[in-house]
Formats: structure tokens, sequence, C-alpha cells
């Protein structure tokens, strides 16, 4: 595409590098804005806002024009979005258990890898539909015009799945959002109300209220002015977490968090550079060698010689490789020798990988050249996918508080983009001088160093616990048992009906009689020798009289 747009080959790889830069680097500015949004907002919206944009922009990416305009939209296009980072915090605040956590950060890389499959088949297969088939698509004068927009455009169909998935059936993890009213879900129920079953039983179904479905529904006061007993436990969990003090900016920062953001900031940098030169590398025409243009162990040049479909399918096989190395090979090397060790083995692979990549042209044999190819892109595949989940289950059990992890996923995309956007920029313009210089694996050799780099702070990283603020599976059950001893015995004679049919207490007349400051200390749970009853029993310990 950066070819169309009038671009010397031999500059091709120097503004591809650019406009991936470009992303990155506007990512980087708005990383944090985000974070903090999906921190007071809610997850959900933050993210179906940023599927939008994106959408919009994929589409008008594709029917760029120019060079300044693919570069513009480009740069909006990574502005515009700060899911990676909020996704994982959703992750996160989802599954607390660290036993639990391989599996669960597994699956963002795992369907990143499906991506990966599809994406390059769809920029190959389908760019330029007017001239791969004239005889469906050669008499459209729009394709003609904007040969690259047909592949955006099924890319879009994608993002209008992944929007009306998310609007329907996402639900919010943000702890101070998670118990509104979400009408995408609510409608999203009766959808799969409607596929389910049998009218018959899906209307027995709606007339079986649960205890929280009438609370959320059910008025503050009762008819005779008295409070519910659902709005005095409401009040007890918000005394318990509802108003929680938020922690200061520098609790982001500590000293393990800086490390992890550091290390992850290294991963990013040399592995995207890595996938954004490598079709470059493999695009470019194999080069005679001559005394001139080589003097080995250095000196030589040329590519593989490529078409766009060819590397295309090499992409294709590397996500699916990347995919069963996922779910087959990462939940069970975490399991048996734990996330930091698997980290360290992947950031000393890296380096390896990268020197010895430039060297696979030199190999005659086109069949050995490449198995030797593919066998580097399996390692680095392996060392790529146990790594990134590896780094950010190390970056979320660096966190002091799951109320600070949006701010800290938001500054772990920003470091991210900026190494994202600094390597191929860096590696692009290395390639560039390598090709006019015969220094081809130049560009190699700088990821090469930074790799060995990258090692320094995976040595300092100290595994964490995890984030306070979540309630482990004990504590869940401990707040059940105490509401479940909060709760009065309902009324013997059974006259209520309906919603109020469900309420499993209210509170007696003998309770609410009671003063302000021995209700204020119930609500906040506060044990002392007069206030130490459960609710539904009096002050000195007895069973108060039932509701008349």
């Amino acid at each position: 595409m950066i070819a169309s747009f009038g671009v010397e080959r031999k500059e091709v790889a120097k503004w591809a590098g650019i406009t991936s830069s470009v992303f990155s680097l506007a990512q980087s500015l708005t990383a944090v804005p985000w974070g903090r949004a999906s921190d007071r907002l809610g997850r959900k919206p933050v993210i179906m806002t940023g599927l939008l944009c994106t959408m919009i922009c994929f589409l008008i990416w594709g029917m760029s024009s120019s060079l300044w305009m693919a570069i513009t939209v480009r740069a909006i296009q990574g502005a515009s979005n700060g899911n990676v980072g909020i996704i994982r915090t959703m992750v996160a605040e989802m599954v607390t258990e660290k036993e639990l956590q391989p599996k669960a950060f597994s699956v963002m890389p795992l369907v990143w890898s499906v991506g990966s499959v599809f994406g390059p088949a769809f920029g190959g297969l389908f760019a330029k539909p007017a001239d791969q088939w004239p005889g469906v698509f050669g008499n459209s004068t729009f394709f003609k015009k904007y040969p690259f927009v047909f592949p955006n455009m099924i890319g879009a169909i994608f993002f209008l799945i992944s929007l009306a998935t998310g609007i329907l059936f996402l639900r919010e993890t943000l702890e101070s959002k998670r118990h509104s009213r979400d009408w995408g879900l609510v409608l999203g129920q009766r959808i799969k109300e409607a596929f389910r079953d049998h009218p018959r039983k899906r209307a027995q179904r709606l007339r079986r209220y649960s205890i929280q479905d009438a609370e959320v529904t059910a008025p503050l006061l009762g008819a005779d002015g008295a409070p519910k007993m659902g709005a005095r436990v409401g009040a007890v969990a918000e005394g318990r977490g509802g108003k929680a003090k938020p922690l200061p900016m520098s609790a982001v920062f500590s000293r393990q968090s800086v490390i992890n953001l550091v290390s992850y900031t290294f991963l990013a940098l040399h592995s995207v550079a890595f996938d954004q030169v490598l079709p470059v590398f493999l695009n470019y025409p194999p080069v005679t060698r001559t005394p001139e243009n080589t003097s080995l162990p250095f000196r030589f040049t040329g590519g593989f010689g490529l078409t766009h479909a060819r590397i295309g399918t090499i992409f294709a096989g590397y996500g699916i490789v990347s995919g069963l190395i996922q779910f087959l090979l990462f939940p069970v090397l975490c399991a048996r020798f734990g996330v930091l060790k698997c980290f360290k083995v992947c950031v000393m692979t890296f380096p390896l990988v990268y020197i010895v990549t430039p060297y696979t042209v030199l190999i005659d044999d086109t069949t050995t050249r490449y198995a030797a190819l593919c066998a580097i892109l399996v390692v680095k595949s392996f060392a790529v996918i146990v790594g990134f989940p590896c780094t950010t289950i190390l970056l979320t059990n660096s966190a002091a508080s799951l109320s600070i992890l949006g701010t800290l996923n938001g500054f772990a995309t920003t470091f991210s983009a900026l190494g994202r956007a600094s390597g191929p920029a860096l590696t692009g313009v290395a390639f560039t001088w390598g090709v006019k210089h015969d220094f081809i694996g130049l560009p190699w050799w700088i990821l090469a160093s930074i790799a060995a780099l990258g090692i320094v702070p995976a040595w300092m990283i100290v595994e964490g616990d995890g984030p306070s603020g979540a309630a482990s599976p004990d504590e869940s059950e401990d707040e059940d048992t105490e509401v479940d001893d909060e709760i009065a015995v309902t009324d013997d004679e059974g006259d209520c009906e309906g919603l109020e049919a469900s309420q499993t207490s209210t509170l007696t007349p003998e309770a609410l009689s009671e003063d302000a400051a021995a209700l204020d200390d119930d609500l906040l749970g506060i044990s002392g020798p007069e206030s130490s009853n459960d609710y539904g029993t009096s002050r000195n310990g007895t069973s108060p009289s039932r509701t008349p």
C-alpha cells in the first residue's frame, strides 16, 4: 500500500515504519486518559467507543489516496483506541486467583493469534479486487480508485460483530458501575430468552425472582414509609467498600511496577519492530552476491523476493503456530515452572532469534532456506506468545490495588506504544540504510542489542501477590453468610405477594426505633459491647417481636 503512493521501493520500509510509529505514538499520548476514563465511567463504554472509532478509521484508512492522508488516519486511529490496557484490566478484575491467571491472560494473545491468521490473508487475498477478479469487480470504479479498501470493508464486518456482542453481552467489571442498569444487557437477555426455550417456561422463569432481582427493583421505602431491608444491606455493602478512598498517583508507580513497565516497553519495542520489518525483508528481491557487496560475517544484502500473497500465507501459518502454543503449552508451562521463570527464558531467547534471522538469505538451497525461516518464526512465536501474557500477569500482580489497575494499564499501553513507535521507525530507517550500503542485517542486530538490554530489568522483577481490593472466594462466602444473618424471618401470615414475596426480611418497628448512632454502628458493621448483635435481633440479644 505504501508503494502505491509513489514511494520508491528502497524507501518503503522507512515510510512503513513511520506510518506504524505514528499510530503507536498517538496511542501513547491518549492511553492514560482512556485508562482514567475507564476508572471513572466504566470499562464497557470506553471499550465500545474505542471499537467504533477504530472501525471508522479502518474504513477511511483503506480509502487513503496519499501518504500523508494514510499517516493522519493512522494517528487518529491510534489516539481513539485505548482498549488493550482496559481489556487487561477487565481480565484482572474478573480473575483474581493467581493459579487461574495464566489461562485467563492467555485468551487475549490467543485471539490475537487468530487475528494474525486471517488478517494477513485478507490483506493479501482481497487487496486490489479489480485486478484479481476482473470478472466480478473489473467494472467497479470505486474499487479501481480505492484498491485497498475491500479487505478493510471485510474487517469492518468483524468490528460490527464485536460491537454488537459487546453491547449485548459484555458485563461491566468496574465495582462502582457494576450494578448500574445496562440496557444493552437487558436487550441481550431478551434475545437469549427468545431463542432459549418454550414461552411457557420463560414466563415461569420470569415470575421466579431472586433476592438480588427484587432488591434492584423494589423501592427503598415500604408502604408505611419504613426502609426496606435491601436498603440497609446495600448501605452495609457501601460502607464496606463502596466509598473507598482513591489511592494517590504515586501508588501506581511502585518500584516493581516501574520495573515491569520498563521490561514491558523493551518487549513491545523489539517484538513489534521485528513483525514490521520482516514483511519488507521477505518482499525485498534477492541479490546476487559478489565480492563488491558481500564480506562476511556482516556485509551482505538481499531478501527473499516473495509476493504479498506468499507473505500473507507465511504470517497465517505463523498465527496458527502461535495459537497452538498459546492454547496447548502456555498454561502448562506457567503452572509447572512459574510465570517469572518462563518470562526470563523468553527474554533470553529474543536476541538469539534476531541475530540469526538475516543469515537465512545466505542459504542457497531453497528448501533449507525456507525451513530455517520457519524454525526461526516458530521459536520467535514461542517467545512472544509466552512472554507477553507473562509480563502482563507480572505487571498486574505488581499493582497495589484494583482501583489503580486501569490507570496502571494505561501507562503500560503508553510506554509500550512508545516502544512500538520507536522500534518500527528505527528498524525502517536502518533497513533503508542497510540496503543502500549492503548491510541487510543491520535492523536485526539493532533489535538483538535492544532485546539484550531488556534482559536486565527482567532479572530485577519480583513476582507480587496481586492487587488488593477484590474479594477472594472465601471472603465472598463470608459476605454471603453475613448478609444471610442480617436478613430477618419473613412474615408468618405470608401475605406479601409479587416482588414483596421475594423479600426475605423487613426491618421491624422496634429496630427502626433505635437511635441514629446505634443504627450507624450496625450499618458500618462495627462490633462493640452494645452493637455486637446481628441484624434482626434487639440490643440485649433477644429476638424482636414479629412485624404485625
